[in-house]
């Protein structure tokens, strides 16, 4: 009997994968191109709706060590990531239209996945089912998840801007790696001295913010790993400043100092 799988998402087109790989069958349910959501863009499978990295290569990290451990797996993302990669110092980052191109072809191409373009609204009561459907779960879906696990589901995330390079003032910024790493100029780097960062910080904190939306709005649980900027400059001035916007292993040539924060823009 086949194995189904609900979402093409990264998960979903993994678990897919190894499942045919194995020699069984699988039946990948994708509510795309007949459903989007607000976030989605693109037709194809395992598109990227936020960052286009994967985040630190070297085995020495939990993220490196997982894709290492992928690779020697069979993984089908891994050397797609890997063939479609674009310059981001020590992680591995993507051209997300070329890496969600080449995983949709080679999900197509596998005799043993069947793929069904619709949404799902039921959850199989035989055989064995992968739910991957992640945040961007359908309501109806959603609802049937909830019914059989509880009111436990919390999505409480953070969405990484795009910035047009014509926007950006060269005369300010400039081009390199932390430490060297990678091609050495694999990042654009925004500078800030200190009266910069105060007043940055200053503005962030007593900005307007998104409305939140369900059960959010009465018990907001944020993801520690995928923080919003502004809850996480809300925990000192100095958050941020040894998190996102951390200075270390820059310098900036038009001083010889290090900044004092810095915003590193990845190469899409």
């Amino acid at each position: 009997m086949p194995i189904t799988v609900i979402g093409a998402g990264l998960a979903g087109c993994e678990a897919a994968w190894q499942i045919a790989q194995n020699g069984e069958e699988a039946v990948l349910i994708e509510m795309k191109p007949q459903k989007y959501t607000p976030a989605h863009k693109s037709p194809t499978f395992a598109e990227l709706i936020c960052s286009n990295s994967l985040k630190a290569e070297r085995v020495t990290s939990a993220a490196g060590l997982l894709k290492e451990e992928m690779y020697r797996m069979g993984s089908l993302l891994v050397p797609c990531a890997l063939q479609t990669r674009v310059p981001a110092g020590g992680a591995l980052a993507v051209d997300r239209v070329k890496f969600s191109a080449l995983v949709t072809e080679k999900i197509h191409q596998n005799v043993n996945i069947h793929c069904v373009e619709q949404e799902c609204t039921e959850i199989p009561e035989s055989g064995i089912t992968v739910i991957a459907t992640g945040p961007l779960t359908s309501d109806a879906l959603a609802a049937k998840i909830e019914h059989l696990c509880g009111d436990s589901l919390r999505f409480y995330d953070a969405a990484a801007p795009i910035i047009t390079a014509e926007s950006l003032d060269r005369d300010r910024i400039f081009a390199a790696s932390r430490y060297g790493k990678g091609e050495g100029e694999d990042y654009l780097n925004c500078p800030m001295n200190r009266e910069e960062y105060e007043n940055f910080y200053t503005e962030l904190v007593h900005a307007q913010r998104a409305p939140l939306h369900g059960c959010d709005v009465q018990d907001p649980k944020v993801y520690e790993g995928c923080m919003p900027i502004e809850v996480m400059a809300q925990r000192g001035p100095d958050t941020i400043r040894f998190g996102p916007l951390k200075p270390v292993g820059l310098r900036d040539p038009h001083t010889g100092h290090r900044p004092w924060a810095v915003v590193q823009l990845r190469r899409e």
